[in-house]
This record gives C-alpha cells, structure tokens and sequence, in this order.
C-alpha cells in the first residue's frame, strides 16, 4: 500500500469512530410458489460474480484453483450467449467482485481493488495491501454515486489489549468515481455482499467464523446503519456478547440487531431484493446449497430464512437483469435463470 493510500484509509477510519443444474430442476418455495431453473450460458470455470452492464455482461472467476491467481474476467454479449466470450482480464488473484461504475470496470480482489477502462487495457490500483481475513474479500456493489467494499475482519489477539480488529479490517466502504474512499460502517467480519431495498435500506451479509466463548457464531442478513460499529467481535449472532472480547448485555444492546440468522458457516454469498416482491430478500447460501427468502418487515426474532431452491451445490451469486433473477453456479460453471413456474 503506497503511503498516500494507507494515509487515506486510516484517516477515513479513524472518522467511523469506528465465495449439472438440470433445466427441469424444482424446488417446493414456501414464499413465492415451485421455482424452475434454466440455463443461459455455461462453460466458466468457477465462477465468482456477475454483473449486468447496459450492453454486456461481465463475469469474474477464478479459472482455477483458489490460489493460484490465475483469475479473469469476461465480457458476455447478451443479445448471443452462445458466442465465445471475450476475455477482458486476466492473472488476477482470487477475483471475487467485478462491477461496472463511472464507465470503468472495477474488480476487488485477494487484497486489492483496481479500476480501468471496460477493454482492460490499463489497470490503476485503487486500495492495494487491503486488510482482509486470510481468504478473501467479497462483492462490488453500485449504490448510486458510489461503489461498496469491504475489507475482511482480521483480529489482533485476545491477549492484546481492546481486542480489536486490525486496522482498517471488517469496515464496510465506499469509493466515489473520482477516487475518494469513506468509510460505511465497522463491526463486520466480513461484509460480503449488500442490496438497497426499495425503501432505502442498505442490506449485507455478514460471514463470521471461528469460536467466541466457546461457540461458533451464526452468519447474518444486517440492515446496515452507517456510522455505526455492528458490533463484531464484541458482539457476535444476534448481538450475544462475547464475554471473553470484554462484552456484555449493555455492550451490545446499541449494536444494530440481524434480520436474519443462518447457521455457522452457511456462508451467504448474494443477497438481492427478490424481483416478485419488495419486500422479500433473496440470499445465496454457499455451503448449504439454498437460496432463502428473508421477510424485509422488522421480527420479534431474526427470521431463518425459508428454502425457495436448492439443487446447485455452489449457488454464488445472485444479480437481477431487470425482471429476470439470475444465478452464479459456482461449481457447475454457469449462469442460471431461476423463474417461478407457469
């Protein structure tokens, strides 16, 4: 990270205070009646996101192993699916965000975020030597004016004192086209995916692993309050302190509570405000195989999410084009329509 960028990012923190579906495939939806898939493209190699331009579609995947930054991205044709898609970029290292924002293309990768032209020529370095948590970061998001990412949480140890995340780790961020990076919000582990509802709200999954007190935490769906601490890892779940990070009921009870618990290491991947109904988000469930529904109305208790699909093993990444709700099939390579049946 040059010294003009660590500049950046720390004095913007310190101002927070602060991852073969069969076209008959179906799937009993509790919320919005059976679901059928159908696949529009296929032939990628793992797959990460995809997002829908005005004329193209760009895909990110890893194009191998994990690890072995080997990552592209590729732009589709829409109007010819069937056609080979042009590589746009590659040698990239784990690409898990590609976006279209101030008519460049911006992918996030392991520890970097880069911006350039939509033909990859040149590339500049917005945030290099990112903090994140070992794997990954997660998602681009176009928000009007700005573009969200966010740095993976990364712990300093329980023996060091406040026990806090590293520095500029687990914030929710924004950048402006002309460069200008603000902090969103803190407190998350990872912050890997986010949705504007139709009434405003800012929505993100929340990915937290290991033990706290013992006990693993859940992952989360969060309505997202900027400028506000969410509370990890002080507060972890449904803001269940964590007494060994110095916690307690009064410490979390300011912390925004979830929407939405998931089991640990369900690892939501996508969240979309589902094309049927605004008031229902859809989430991507990476190790469970699923896609749930979550009611947007505030619960008495954080919904758990009710099963409107299953049957991909890597469902990745959900994005609307239009009225249409399309799916990354992580594993299977390709892209899928999921509709309700007629």
């Amino acid at each position: 990270m040059t010294p003009r960028l660590r500049t950046l990012l720390a004095a913007a923190f310190a101002a927070l205070a602060l991852t073969g579906c069969a076209d008959d495939l179906e799937v009993a939806d509790r919320r919005a009646g059976p679901l059928v898939a159908e696949v529009v493209v296929e032939g990628f190699e793992f797959p990460t996101q995809l997002f829908i331009g005005a004329e193209h579609w760009y895909l990110a995947q890893l194009s191998g192993a994990e690890n072995d930054a080997t990552g592209t991205v590729v732009r589709i044709d829409p109007n010819d699916v069937s056609a080979e898609p042009e590589l746009v970029l590659e040698g990239l290292d784990k690409p898990t965000g590609v976006a279209v924002f101030a008519d460049e293309l911006w992918v996030m990768e392991r520890r970097r975020l880069t911006r350039g032209p939509l033909d990859g020529s040149t590339r500049e370095v917005v945030v290099d030597e990112m903090a994140f948590n070992g794997r990954s970061q997660g998602t681009l998001t176009v928000d009007g004016e700005r573009l969200l990412f966010n740095t993976s949480g990364s712990l300093r140890s329980i023996e060091d004192s406040n026990s806090s995340p590293m520095n500029s780790s687990g914030v929710l961020w924004s950048v402006d086209a002309s460069g200008t990076i603000a902090p969103v919000a803190s407190g998350f582990k990872h912050a890997y995916a986010h949705a504007r509802g139709a009434d405003g709200t800012l929505w993100s999954t929340e990915m937290t692993d290991g033990t706290f007190d013992g006990s693993p935490a859940e992952d989360e769906v969060v309505a997202v309050v900027e400028g506000r601490d969410h509370g990890w890892p002080r507060c972890v779940g449904n803001n269940r302190p964590v007494v060994e990070r110095d916690a307690n009921e009064a410490t979390c009870a300011v912390v925004p509570e979830s929407q939405a618990l998931f089991d640990a290491g369900a690892t939501p991947t996508s969240i979309v405000v589902a094309p049927w109904n605004d008031h229902e988000l859809l989430v991507s469930l990476w190790n469970r195989g699923e896609i749930v529904s979550v009611p947007i109305e505030p619960q008495l208790t954080p919904a758990a999410g009710a099963v409107i699909y299953a049957g991909i093993e890597r469902p990745q990444h959900l994005t609307l084009d239009g009225d249409r709700l399309l799916l990354v099939d992580f594993l299977g390579g390709r892209i899928v329509e999921l509709a309700r049946a007629t």
